[in-house]
């Protein structure tokens, strides 16, 4: 299985998967991608089934993450996949359960992880891969990330302790809840360096390429990617397609739908790589907030980013968001591959004029027939509502995204195909908002108790690439 990236020509040399693991983002700027999705069929799909029914979520993994990753020997993989995934490190030995929902609705658990979020679920991986290549290696990893919420404590939880990894972490300033600055800022060790900036979380995410982007620095530093452009994070999130989809049926031939909050495109990207590898799902539900530039293409065409004045401070903060950049992998796909119209549009036009339009195109006009998005977005007002509705129907509380995803799916149920929404994260996290929809406070696991209390380790940084690469190279010493 080799790598290439969605920018680079058809000359580009393919690269292997732990090249790309360190590498995060491209040299020339884009997003890596294998060559070619490998393609699963009803035989292969039947014994996954089997394998997650006798041997569990680690033995899944270990089982799909095989057709992306060749230069790892299969019982080291193994391994990885059964340090990052076990009871000891998420709450419920099945890793990713499924509860129905009223209305023909499915709910994925994807927050009994450490930081109580999904994006635990490909961080714990992530930390087990670094840790074993870097020591294959005898190298150092400076991670460079940004972080709208999740990311940047599911990052630093799975992350640190971790021989030869150090965490430099950008948030927006002012712009997270309470729990999620306390979750990452009371970590007191100095490979995790938390950084505040004047901005919103597209700026943070601007400042990492930009510092990346430096080829030279990036080379002197080591510096290496946790979000979702780094493909071994994205690839990890395929696993719990496949295990929600196993979860839900009983057929190897059934279809189902996914309803997935989103707002950097990295979680729905991994729902797009599932379909395109032949796991059975019928329609990919993108929900987005009042931040809804991903929801204005899927309906007109027109990709259209927003300034950091523009970019709404919501009640789902984490996917306040209005530049996403997994949407590059997407295009890559929807433009039959094309690196030099990706290129174009990217690295060209979208820098000089904010936007570009695929309306006019045939492929946007084959769109859903063709890879099965549709899209809608949420209110504050409605995601209080679903929030009450399923508290008072089905005895459950979401957080604010997720009831953001079951709002929105409950517009795209169709009968005999069950549709899924992928939990974000558990409520404690948004307590807030939980107040303000049912009057009560959420519950609060034993480990988050007293966490906003717990003296605070973060930088403050203007929103300048060259103040970032000063701070990183101050703590790196080189």
């Amino acid at each position: 299985m080799r790598y290439l990236s969605t920018r680079g020509g058809p000359d580009s040399p393919g690269l292997g998967f732990c090249d790309i693991l360190l590498e995060g983002l491209a040299p020339d700027g884009g997003l890596f991608l294998p060559e070619s999705y490998p393609r699963v069929d009803a035989q292969l799909l039947a014994r996954w089934r089997n394998l997650l029914a006798t041997e569990g979520y680690a033995a899944l993994a270990h089982a799909v993450l095989s057709l992306y990753i060749d230069d790892i020997p299969d019982a080291d993989l193994r391994g990885i996949c059964e340090r990052a995934y076990n009871d000891t490190v998420f709450s419920s030995p099945e890793i990713v359960g499924v509860t129905e929902l009223d209305g023909g609705l499915w709910l994925a658990h994807l927050s009994g992880g450490p930081t109580a979020a999904f994006k635990d679920l490909a961080m714990q991986l992530l930390g087990q891969l670094f840790e074993y290549e870097l020591g294959r290696r005898g190298a150092e990893l400076n991670i460079l990330g940004a972080t709208s919420g999740d990311t940047g404590s599911a990052a630093e939880y799975a992350m640190r302790g971790r021989a030869g990894v150090r965490v430099f972490m950008l948030t927006p300033a002012g712009r997270m809840t309470p729990f999620q600055q306390a979750q990452m800022f009371s970590l007191d060790d100095p490979a995790i360096v938390n950084i505040a900036v004047e901005g919103v979380f597209d700026d943070c995410q601007d400042l990492v390429k930009a510092a990346a982007g430096d080829l030279e620095f990036k080379q002197r530093h080591s510096l290496g990617a946790v979000n979702s452009i780094n493909w071994a994070r994205l690839v990890a999130q395929v696993v719990y397609y496949v295990a929600a989809w196993l979860r839900v049926t009983t057929a190897d031939d059934q279809r189902v739908s996914f309803c997935v909050p989103t707002g950097n495109f990295g979680n729905i990207c991994a729902g797009h790589v599932a379909r395109m590898m032949g796991v059975p799902i019928d329609s990919l539900v993108l929900a987005t907030n009042e931040n809804n530039v991903l929801d204005e293409f899927f309906r007109t065409g027109s990709y259209r980013v927003r300034s950091s004045a523009e970019t709404h401070a919501t009640s789902s903060p984490s996917m306040d968001i209005s530049k996403a950049s997994n949407f590059e992998r997407f295009v890559f796909d929807l433009l039959g591959r094309d690196a030099a119209r990706v290129r174009e549009l990217f690295a060209v036009k979208l820098p000089q004029d904010g936007c570009f339009d695929l309306s006019g195109t045939p492929e946007f006009a084959g769109l859903r027939e063709r890879f099965g998005f549709v899209s809608a977005a949420s209110s504050h007002a409605e995601r209080l509502a679903t929030i009450r509705a399923v508290h008072a129907a089905d005895g459950i509380l979401v957080d604010p995204h997720t009831a953001d995803g079951i709002r929105v799916a409950r517009d795209f149920v169709r009968p005999g195909v069950p549709m899924i929404v992928t939990e974000t994260a558990l409520p404690v996290k948004f307590a807030a908002t939980i107040v303000e929809a049912i009057g009560i406070e959420p519950d609060r696991p034993a480990a988050f108790v007293g966490l906003e209390d717990l003296p605070r380790h973060v930088v403050d940084l203007p929103n300048d690439v060259e103040a970032l690469k000063s701070l990183i190279a101050s703590v790196t010493g080189r």
